[in-house]
């Protein structure tokens, strides 16, 4: 795991991580932290030692074990516009002496209240919007690169999805150091720019919250699917070119309704050719009850996966995606 200076802040989801930085803060999502770690299932079931249920979200149980694991004394918590179950987390949090820090998206979407939640961000850490603009516009380049390396994947055809996964989804709290990462992210793009394009069969879009699950990317490529857009890795990254930091987040299509959703994944399927979507739902999770949603918006196929805890795909999953992808012949 990452190592942990005094000013670090754990995110339980994506903000604007431009406060943080102009307030001299080391963002740390805690969900990467978490299943990147070397066991993530233990981290599970740490929490589920300590009290949590097991019919409750794996990633809240690992967040949780995360924080306790690495010493974090300060969150920041994202309630609504992300997961309910934050808010008992954050309680959890609060009786064990960690400093809570409380960010919510408003819903419906309201863009003079979100510039009132951004400032009460700014103001709780000691900054200003008008400093973490300064940053905002400090992140463009990186931001231009992240996006360079998401055409690459499904223009050129030279980045492979778990490739564009993994420096899309990194992008909430850049590595915790926006330098290097920045270099690494340039670097790949110039070494991906050199390659030969690849070749699949079929193209395919990722909907939902990053995967619990691993190898489900190369699983894909093996039946010859490629994913060539990964929906909300893709937003974490601020596709959108926007004015300030207000128009920005509220670009952002995780944390509002499933319209903003719907409009950018259809996009999508039109621009990036897709012949089918893979839409992940995490077991107890309310996004699953907007499966039906999206279906009735998109005339593409689509298949539904559930996972619980961090395991390597599972056999029912593998037979389901394998019919899928011969559905796409039909």
């Amino acid at each position: 795991m990452r190592p942990i200076g005094p000013n670090t802040i754990g995110l339980t989801a994506t903000v604007p991580v431009e406060v943080l930085l102009a307030a001299g803060a080391t963002p740390l999502d805690l969900n990467n932290v978490f299943i990147t770690s070397e066991d993530p299932t233990a981290l599970v079931a740490e929490a589920e030692h300590r009290g949590f249920p097991i019919n409750c979200c794996a990633w809240i149980k690992g967040i949780y074990a995360t924080v306790r694991r690495l010493g974090i004394r300060r969150v920041i918590g994202v309630a609504q516009g992300d997961c309910s179950n934050t808010h008992a987390l954050m309680e959890v949090l609060a009786s064990e002496g960690i400093e809570v820090i409380d960010f919510n998206y408003p819903y419906p979407k309201d863009t003079c209240v979100l510039a009132a939640a951004i400032d009460g961000l700014a103001a709780r850490l000691g900054t200003t919007r008008g400093a973490a603009e300064a940053r905002r516009e400090h992140l463009a380049g990186v931001r231009r690169t992240l996006a360079g390396i998401d055409r690459l994947t499904w223009q050129d055809d030279k980045v492979a999805g778990e490739e564009n996964h993994l420096w899309l989804v990194g992008s909430s709290d850049f590595g915790g150091n926006v330098a290097d990462y920045a270099g690494r992210a340039e670097a790949f793009l110039e070494e991906a720019r050199a390659r030969e394009p690849l070749v699949s069969r079929y193209r395919l879009g990722y909907l939902g919250i990053p995967p619990i699950c691993s190898g489900l990317y190369a699983f894909l490529e093996d039946l010859d699917a490629r994913v060539v857009f990964n929906e909300f890795q893709r937003q974490f990254s601020m596709p959108t070119e926007s004015a300030d930091l207000i128009e920005q987040y509220a670009a952002y299509t995780y944390p509002y309704g499933t319209d903003g959703r719907i409009e950018d994944i259809r996009r999508a399927v039109g621009e990036r050719r897709l012949d089918g979507l893979v839409h992940y739902v995490q077991s107890f999770c309310f996004r699953h009850i907007q499966d039906r949603l999206l279906r009735e918006a998109v005339d593409v196929p689509i298949v539904t996966l559930e996972f619980d805890r961090p395991l390597p795909l599972d056999g029912r999953s593998r037979t389901r995606l394998e019919a899928f992808v011969e559905m796409l012949d039909t």
